[in-house]
């Protein structure tokens, strides 16, 4: 008898001191401190906790299952419980009421009319009140996904109730001790064409955009068919978005930040290390930031010159505008011309997020060509769009008064267009000209047919014997010959459609032939002076060479001014299009980065050691390397390479060209190009692929240095791993990062003599051997060397852009 005292007292004590869980709660039960909810199939849990370093008791939702403790609701969040006291009741009358020593904490407050209420947490994570034996299991008293704190999860509904008068909107903690109501804000924002915004306060801070049948319109980057289902509905009662996942093992959660520079961001978790992986985030760029280009000004944050304006648009403040202060925006060159003969129009813009639609008109029933003419006829119509771009369009919305936030995206396929006078559109003449030209053109008819005659009889005697020299070269190299019309077939004409990529020579398509095989096509241009000597350059070069890391030629066609060469196609592109996407580089954890460091490195040593002859490549860089279906690396590109016997290494050139950020400063400055230069190259590309920023990136943040200075200073400073992609940080591999650092700054060194060959740099990557310290780098500086070569007659074109290409016009 004692005994069996001893065990109803030990087993009262343990049930006690362990928290309780709890399937459902009815009228007769509570939840007090110490017991939980959980949710049927155990993924979430509901029950007081303290949120950071906060000594206050909340009652909220967090995942059950997840050893970080992930809260995603929080019901007194902003009346929080000063000790252990709280109790959670159901009342008779379907109310759940939080209270701490009688006082009245939080209350749901519902109105609806209960019979038998019961408290059930779901699976998906919503906490809902219902009558038990309902014949409808969704016909909820009350439920937590009406009112969101700063998580939005699958099946939560973001938007408005319109029958009801109230918002699903998710809204920040001040802090992670916080969970009080902050500053910032996700939700949809009513016009009569609605978008969702975030909100600082009562003001916008970013907007992503009104849904345009495929996505928001400023987040193209949304389709994640494989992974998410998105679900935007507008009706009489309601206008909301919600997703769902695809995998039903997949966790995944949106967060809304004040204290974090990824403000609104979509987690995924990792189970396999047991961590948030950050799958996308906004704001994405500086261009995120709401109206930051000012009204007609377009932001694009691939430009050296982030803020443009539209065409037809000058600054309204040029001295501000070249401050880099653009809030003030653009103003017409040309005052529109407004009248009932209106001789304005439209000029079409594509790739665009479309601008604030505060002060639009939406007309879901009209073709765009009906709506053009209604823009037309109203004064105060600045563009016009289809409100829904499936299926080529449908629906209109017009846009009224000044055009704000304008942003150029990647991927976007939303055409918009935008008013402009007729003098900007170039689509009108004068009387007088018109007579002039046209008394001009019957004078001279006669000789103009004449010297045309002439000059075709004579440039196809010429491009003739022209054409019979190149196939008798290109026919040396043993290389097929592919006809013009089979190619052109394969582009659809070159379609800007297949247009997959665009160089210094040309543009490159992506076609198929007739037996399905993909290709890529480069095209050289026309007006290229120096497209041809690239030309046969990289047919002598590629032709005979044959390694699994460079790209492979297919053939060539040569046919009048058209000069193409055929490659295979690369189904993944460039790889600079995954280091330096947001959304793609984590798709490219540090295993597949590590692999792809090899293969450059091995196809460079095939170039300088192996080959038939040692090739100096010369313009290798990110965009350079292509990614197969499998992401193996190929080195692609051979315009501008030179080739030399095995016993040279090195040479000059008078014509130094390739791409600043890549160049190594011998080269440069002086035309001297060897091995060693490439060394340099690939020294930048493995900094690149560690950091996922440009070289020449990071001089927004600090004048003085580039990456490679950003990397030194981090390298004195013994603070190596700051350098590391925060995409990786989680998959890395510190001793081989490490060692990849050291090693791309032993590439970057100064002088040439100080770099290793490629053959000690796949040794010293894949061995533990140890390695010398490096010298100071070559080219830390985000300035242009202010020395010119003494091989060069000064006469360089300098362009500006994400990567800066550096042309003289000697000959070479």
């Amino acid at each position: 008898m004692a005994i069996l005292s001893f065990i109803v007292i030990l087993a009262y004590i343990l049930s006690s001191s362990l928290a309780i869980e709890l399937d459902y709660i009815h009228v007769s039960k509570s939840l007090s401190d110490g017991m939980t909810l959980v949710s049927q199939g155990g993924t979430f849990e509901l029950g007081f906790f303290s949120p950071g370093k906060s000594q206050n008791r909340y009652l909220g939702i967090w995942y059950k299952k997840i050893p970080v403790q992930t809260v995603v609701w929080v019901a007194n969040r902003a009346n929080p419980i000063n000790g252990s006291s709280g109790i959670l009741t159901l009342n008779s009358t379907g109310n759940l009421v939080l209270k701490e020593n009688e006082t009245i904490i939080w209350n749901t407050a519902s109105q609806k009319q209960a019979k038998n209420p019961v408290l059930e947490l779901l699976d998906g994570g919503n906490l809902v009140l219902r009558n038990d034996g309902d014949s409808n299991p969704k016909a909820y008293l009350w439920q937590s996904f009406d009112y969101p704190c700063d998580t939005q999860l699958p099946g939560m509904k973001t938007g408005r109730d319109l029958q009801n008068g109230f918002d699903w909107r998710v809204t920040c903690w001040k802090s992670p001790d916080d969970p009080s109501p902050g500053d910032l804000s996700y939700g949809l924002v009513l016009s009569d064409y609605p978008e969702f915004s975030i909100m600082n306060g009562t003001k916008k801070f970013s907007r992503i955009g009104p849904w345009n049948g495929l996505y928001f319109g400023g987040v193209p980057n949304m389709k994640y068919e494989y992974i998410y289902e998105l679900s935007y509905v507008t009706n009489k009662d309601e206008i909301f978005y919600s997703f769902s996942t695809k995998i039903d093992s997949l966790i995944t959660r949106v967060v809304i930040n004040q204290t974090s520079e990824h403000v609104l961001t979509q987690y995924l978790w990792d189970d396999k290390v047991q961590h948030w992986k950050l799958f996308g985030s906004l704001p994405a760029d500086v261009c995120d930031y709401y109206g930051c280009c000012g009204a007609f000004g377009y932001c694009s944050a691939a430009d050296t010159h982030v803020c443009q304006c539209l065409k037809g648009f000058s600054p309204k403040s040029p001295k501000a505008w070249n401050l880099s202060i653009w809030t003030q925006g653009c103003v017409r060159n040309e005052p529109l011309s407004c009248n009932v003969t209106s001789s304005d129009g439209f000029l079409k813009y594509t790739g665009f997020k479309e601008p604030d639609t505060q002060h639009t008109r939406l007309i879901e029933n009209i073709t765009l060509e009906d709506c053009e003419v209604l823009c037309l006829k109203n004064c105060s119509c600045m563009a016009y769009a289809n409100s829904d771009i499936r299926e080529g369009g449908r629906g209109c919305v017009m846009w009224f008064g000044d055009l704000i936030d304008l942003k150029l995206l990647q991927g976007g396929e939303q055409s918009i267009y935008i008013r402009m006078p007729a003098s900007e559109l170039e689509i009108s003449r004068s009387h007088k000209k018109k007579v002039i030209i046209s008394a001009t053109i019957a004078a001279t008819c006669g000789m103009l047919l004449l010297c045309y005659v002439i000059y075709k009889v004579r440039r196809n005697i010429a491009e003739k014997s022209k054409a019979e020299y190149f196939e008798g070269y290109v026919n040396d190299t043993d290389l097929p010959m592919f006809d013009l019309l089979m190619i052109s077939n394969a582009t659809d004409n070159f379609s800007l459609n297949n247009k997959i990529g665009q160089g210094g020579f040309g543009t490159v398509y992506k076609g198929k032939l007739a037996d399905g095989q993909e290709i890529a096509v480069k095209r050289l241009s026309h007006s290229s002076g120096q497209g041809m000597t690239e030309f046969l350059t990289e047919v002598k070069l590629i032709a005979k060479l044959q390694h699994r890391n460079l790209v492979k030629l297919l053939g060539c066609c040569i046919r009048g001014q058209e000069k193409l060469l055929v490659y295979e196609y690369m189904v993944n592109g460039s790889l600079d299009n995954f280091i330096f996407d947001r959304m793609k580089s984590k798709l490219l954890e540090w295993p597949q980065r590590f692999l792809i460091i090899f293969g450059v490195a091995r196809g460079l040593l095939y170039l300088h050691q192996d080959s038939r002859l040692r090739i100096i490549h010369r313009d290798l860089k990110l965009s350079n390397v292509l990614l197969d279906d499998k992401l193996n690396p190929k080195i692609s590109d051979f315009g501008i390479a030179r080739a030399f016997g095995v016993d040279q290494t090195h040479g000059n050139t008078n014509r130094v060209i390739g791409t600043y950020g890549y160049m190594a400063p011998e080269y440069a400055i002086n035309g001297l190009f060897s091995v060693k230069s490439d060394v340099f190259s690939f020294g930048i590309i493995l900094m690149e692929i560690i950091s996922g920023n440009r070289n020449r990136a990071l001089c927004h943040a600090n004048e003085t240095l580039n990456l490679v200075g950003y990397a030194w200073m981090l390298w004195k400073e013994d603070r190596p791993l700051e350098l590391i992609d925060p995409n990786i940080k989680e998959s890395c591999v510190i001793p081989e990062v490490l060692r990849c650092i050291h090693v791309s700054l032993l590439c970057v060194q100064q002088h040439p003599e100080d770099r290793p060959t490629m053959a000690s740099v796949l040794v010293m990557l894949g061995s533990k051997m140890d390695l010398v310290e490096p010298k100071e780098p070559g080219f830390f500086s985000c300035k242009l060397p202010t020395e010119v070569s003494s091989h060069s007659d000064q006469h360089n074109i300098i362009t500006l852009n994400d990567e800066l290409t550096v042309t003289s016009l000697d000959g070479r």
